[in-house]
Parts: C-alpha cells; sequence; structure tokens
C-alpha cells in the first residue's frame, strides 16, 4: 500500500482541515471508554492529553491516553494494521470477529447496545493522524484479557509497521495511549494552546472526563440544559452562548428538544435579515462530539433565519465525519426541527405579540416562505406579514378589511405604473412583485372565503376611470388621430380619459401579455425569414399597451389644442416616454431612441421662435 498516497486523499479530499485529527484521537478514546463501560459499568472514564518537546533530532509529540477497552496482539493485527477494519463494526469491541462464545449472554446485550453509542464507523480514524504525524505509536492494554501483556504498535508514513508485545510493566492499567510524532511543517498542529483550542471544540460536550495537562475540556451541562434563577437570566446565558459561537446577538432563543429524534439543542434567530440562498452553519454534535460547524440541510430551506447548535443521537455522518448523510431519518429530523420553529411563531403570535412584531419586522420573508405552504401558519400570521399596497405598509388582514376585492400585480413594475392612479379612484392594490408575495395573496380566500381576489389589468384600471365628454372628444379627434398614428408601431394605444390626480398628465397601462406579445413581435422584426415566420405563427390575442391621456390635466389641454401634426407627434412621444420613467419601467432600445429623439425635436421647436409662435 501506498501510504503516503492515501494520506494525501485524506488530507486533501476526505477532510477539510488537518485540525480533524485530533477529533479522531478524542473519538477513538471516547469509544474505547464506551466498549469498556459496556461490560464493566464502574470503570473509569478518563481521557488525558499531553504535548511533549522532543530533545536533538526529535519533534514534538502529543500523547493521548485513556482508560478504555484496550486491544490484544491479535486485535492490533487485525485492526490497526487493516485501513477500513473498525471494531464498532464487529462483532465486539475490541474485536474484528463474532462475539466470544466465552461471553455471557448479558455482556453481549450491553456490547450491541454500547455499539450505538460509538462514533466511528469507518475503520480509518487513526490512519487520519498521519496528515500531521509522520510516525505513531499505540500500546494498548485489554481490559477484557487481563492476562494477556501490553502490546505495541509502532507505524510510519511510509506504510510499514511492527508489532511487539511488551513487559507486564509497560503498562499495567487496561487502556491505550497513542504517541503522536509530528511530521516537518506541522509542528504548530501539535502546539499545546493549538490541541486546547481544538480539544474544546470539539469535545466540550463529551460525557468523559477530558483534560490537555491539567486543564479541562468538556463544559457540561450543554448551555441549553443548564439551570438558571429565571427565564431572563436563561435568555442572558443563551445570547451569551450565541455571541462566543456564532459572533452574534440573537433576537431570540428557540429550545429544539425533539427526543423522539434524539435531539437536544437551541436555535439562536439572526438579529439582521437574510438572503435565503444564503449558506447557514449550523453545529451539529454527535453524542457529545463536534461533527461539523457547516451544517445546512439541516433544518427547512424557510428557516434560513436562524443558526441551530444541537447534539443528536440519531443522525449518521459521512465517511470524513464532517457532514451529515443525507438519509431518511435526517429528512425526519428536518421535519421535527422546522415544526419546532413552526410552534415558536404560534405561541409567540398568541402570547407575545411584541417579540413577534420585533421578529417579523426583520424576518418577514422566511414567515413568507413558511405561510406560503402552510394554511395554518398563513391564517396565523395575517395580522403580522407586512406588504405594500396603495394604502401604505399594511398586513394582508388590515388590507383585505378595507377592500371587498383585493387586487395585485405580479411585478413591482407593474405595481408603481398604477398606484398612483388606483389609490385616487378607490382601487386596493398590492404589489406582488417581491418574494412569494403574488403567492400569499392569491392563497387569501383559503384563509378568508369572504375575501374576492383579483389580478389588476390595464382594462380594469381603465374602467375605473372617468370618461371625457363624448362632444369633448369628438371635438379632439384631429388630434387623437395623430397621437395614435406616432404611437402605433410602438404597439400602443392611445386613450382620453378623466382621473386624478390631476397632476399626472399621462398614465402607460400593460400588462404581461401585452409585453410577452410586444417582444415577440420586436424579435419577429429583428429576425430572418425563418424565424420571422416562426414567431409569427406565434402571434396572439393580447390586448395592446395602452397611453391613457388625463383630460383634467392642463398640459394635457394644452396639447390637445395644437395643430400642427409633427408637434403632436413629437409632445405625445415626450408622454409616454415620461409615463415609462415614471412607471420606472426599464427602457428598450426602442424607448430610448424614442425619448432621444422627442427630447430633441422638442428643444429645436422651443428655440425656433418664430415656428413656435406660428403653434403656439
Amino acid at each position: 500500500m501506498d501510504l503516503r498516497g492515501l494520506v494525501d486523499l485524506l488530507s486533501h479530499h476526505l477532510y477539510s482541515s488537518p485540525k480533524v485529527y485530533l477529533r479522531e484521537l478524542l473519538q477513538n478514546a471516547v469509544d474505547a471508554i464506551t466498549a469498556r463501560r459496556a461490560e464493566q459499568p464502574d470503570a473509569p472514564a478518563l481521557v488525558r492529553l499531553a504535548v511533549e518537546e522532543g530533545g536533538t533530532g526529535r519533534g514534538r509529540t502529543l500523547r493521548i491516553e485513556d482508560s478504555g477497552i484496550g486491544l490484544t496482539e491479535s486485535d492490533v493485527h487485525s485492526l490497526l494494521a487493516t485501513i477500513g477494519r473498525s471494531s464498532k463494526r464487529s462483532g465486539r469491541p475490541g474485536s474484528p470477529g463474532p462475539v466470544d462464545p466465552s461471553v455471557p449472554a448479558d455482556a453481549v446485550t450491553g456490547l450491541e447496545s454500547a455499539r450505538s453509542e460509538f462514533l466511528g464507523q469507518f475503520g480509518i480514524g487513526l490512519l487520519a493522524c498521519f496528515v500531521v504525524a509522520e510516525r505513531i505509536r499505540v500500546v494498548s492494554r485489554s481490559a477484557r484479557h487481563l492476562g494477556a501483556p501490553p502490546v505495541e504498535w509502532t507505524a510510519r508514513d511510509d506504510g510499514s509497521y511492527t508489532v511487539r508485545a511488551l513487559p507486564d510493566d509497560a503498562r499495567t492499567e487496561p487502556g491505550t495511549t497513542v504517541y503522536l510524532q509530528a511530521r516537518a511543517g506541522s509542528q504548530e498542529w501539535l502546539d499545546e494552546e493549538r490541541v486546547l483550542s481544538l480539544a474544546r471544540d470539539f469535545g466540550a460536550l463529551l460525557p468523559y472526563d477530558v483534560r490537555v495537562g491539567e486543564r479541562p475540556v468538556t463544559d457540561l451541562p450543554a448551555p441549553w440544559e443548564r439551570r438558571h434563577p429565571s427565564p431572563g437570566a436563561r435568555r442572558v446565558a443563551l445570547a451569551r452562548h450565541c455571541h462566543e459561537t456564532f459572533g452574534f446577538s440573537p433576537l431570540d432563543a428557540i429550545d429544539l428538544d425533539v427526543p423522539l429524534a434524539g435531539i437536544r439543542g437551541v436555535a439562536y434567530v439572526l438579529p439582521q435579515a437574510v438572503s435565503p440562498a444564503q449558506r447557514a452553519g449550523h453545529r451539529v454534535h454527535l453524542k457529545g462530539m463536534l461533527l461539523t460547524d457547516r451544517a445546512e440541510q439541516l433544518l427547512p430551506d424557510w428557516a434560513f433565519f436562524v443558526r441551530c447548535v444541537l447534539d443528536t443521537d440519531s443522525l449518521r455522518p459521512t465517511a470524513s465525519r464532517e457532514a451529515l448523510y443525507e438519509d431518511e431519518t435526517l429528512a425526519a429530523v428536518r421535519e421535527a426541527l422546522g415544526e419546532r420553529i413552526r410552534s415558536w411563531l404560534s405561541e409567540l403570535a398568541a402570547g407575545d405579540p411584541d417579540r413577534l412584531s420585533a421578529f417579523v419586522s426583520v424576518h418577514h420573508l422566511g414567515v413568507k416562505s413558511l405561510a406560503r405552504h402552510d394554511r395554518d401558519m398563513l391564517r396565523t400570521m395575517l395580522p403580522w406579514l407586512p406588504f405594500e399596497t396603495t394604502d401604505g405598509r399594511l398586513s394582508l388582514e388590515e388590507f383585505a378589511r378595507r377592500h371587498r376585492v383585493v387586487h395585485f400585480t405580479r411585478t413591482v413594475e407593474e405595481f408603481r405604473q398604477v398606484a398612483p392612479i388606483a389609490s385616487a379612484q378607490g382601487i386596493g392594490v398590492v404589489n406582488g412583485g417581491y418574494t412569494y408575495d403574488t403567492e400569499l395573496v392569491e392563497a387569501l380566500p383559503s384563509v378568508r372565503p369572504d375575501t374576492s381576489v383579483a389580478e389588476l389589468d390595464g382594462e380594469t384600471v381603465t374602467a375605473h376611470l372617468d370618461t371625457v365628454d363624448p362632444a369633448d372628444e369628438l371635438a379632439l379627434g384631429a388630434f387623437l388621430a395623430a397621437a395614435r398614428a406616432r404611437l402605433d408601431p410602438l404597439g400602443c394605444d392611445v386613450a382620453l380619459r378623466a382621473f386624478h390626480p390631476v397632476s399626472v398628465p399621462a398614465l402607460h397601462l400593460d400588462d404581461r401579455r401585452a409585453r410577452h406579445e410586444q417582444a415577440r413581435a420586436d424579435a419577429e422584426e429583428q429576425a430572418d425569414d425563418l424565424w420571422a415566420g416562426i414567431l409569427g405563427s406565434l402571434r396572439g390575442s393580447a390586448p395592446r399597451a395602452r397611453l391613457v391621456l388625463n383630460h383634467r390635466n392642463a398640459l394635457i389641454r394644452r396639447i390637445s389644442a395644437l395643430r400642427d401634426p409633427d408637434l403632436i407627434g413629437t409632445a405625445t412621444e415626450s408622454l409616454y416616454g415620461q409615463a415609462l420613467l415614471m412607471a420606472q419601467r426599464p427602457l428598450r432600445p426602442g424607448d430610448s431612441a424614442l425619448l432621444n429623439r422627442a427630447f430633441l425635436g422638442l428643444l429645436e421647436w422651443a428655440t425656433h421662435t418664430e415656428h413656435g409662435e406660428q403653434n403656439r
């Protein structure tokens, strides 16, 4: 075996960082203690780490000693010399084969139970230590076979190893000691302060007594399980833990106690809004050992506003033990945690409206994402979720009480087109152009059966505008004909109406169907014969866009009195461009050219006094 090649594979492709070597050492020690306690419940549970500075010609050495099950010489040959062989998957801890028939039945039951408590399952943990070590020495004595002598296994990163029995006095107590001699360039990973920091990061929640020198590693009970004199004191303590762990002070903390899923922990609510696409980094401990601080698939997608720290007994790690294995168990846990966050929101809505209001003001996007799939949550959150409307920023609940029919637009541009006019005409419109808003407005009748919802289009708006006296419109026939002729190539009709506010001279109205038809027509015009024929066959019957002129506006009255058709056309183009800009619509190249042409035309007309006087 090319061990150097395998170590390179581990360090560059399986593990994200050399620091995982310490997790693997801790993991093996904890599993060894778990195995021994399955047979000897009163056995000591100690893990000790120490850094030794080498003498001349020797590098720094890390020693880790545990009071676990230990190994015999046959165990060493079978387990340490075979990559992928794990005692945790074999018949009994510390043995590669079936359960020894001499082991009592009750002990077998205990061993089977203990196996479910093991952290390692893949048989590559000790090998990972070669990422930072050039030499590994293991000295072990079996707790199961007390008469067997201690055994020593020494391996180098070139793939060679030796095994030998030691005198009885080499190790008198059962357990295992591992010595790592640092490889060149990896000395800093075996520095005592670095070892202590890594040990606390990985093992703070381990159930056994772990120390680096005399300094403790474990910090139990977990922050979410500690007792406090009051709920307020607990919130302060959890906020401190969140700041130490994630670097922010949370809006709130949500307990994640899900016994059936083996989950214990807390979710911290972010104090600022984040994008739904932002990758969440949750810290997941597996039976007390930190598995990953970048778990992304732990929560439903809509719960992007929290960061979790939890300990679990039920989830499976990947081979690198730095991520969660996607399986049915993880899917069930994800659903259970999502339900817990839903319950928290419902509890706030029922009993703490101030905290809920503070939360929704920051994370309404996450709640909307949840509500679009959960009708009960939509019903609960209706009074709280904000929407942009023609009446201002309101909840759907309040807006639906004000308007018998709730109109909505699908884009922000459509809303900006009609909002001032619709508001003046008493039409209630919700801006559905933001993420999830259209879906929620369309779902409104499912939770408020007496509410009608309708998409707003240009025809609806025009129908609410006052018509002009037929005699006045007839008198302006020549003006309207010239205006329509100028805008016809742009796919836009001209209509004359009277509406408020009078300060708005013109209103550009279209809908998605009109825009799609215009885009198709533009593409047909620019395409070759083949594609023009194909696009022509797709011609639809969508209504054309419409420029509605406000007969109440003084500027429109002056323009309608012009007699020069060219000047009427230029003025109409200017009104068309100004209406597009007022709606904050993206301009097509043809629209930009029109605006430029209209501006220059008006400028030329204004600077030729005689021409201006003739047409004033």
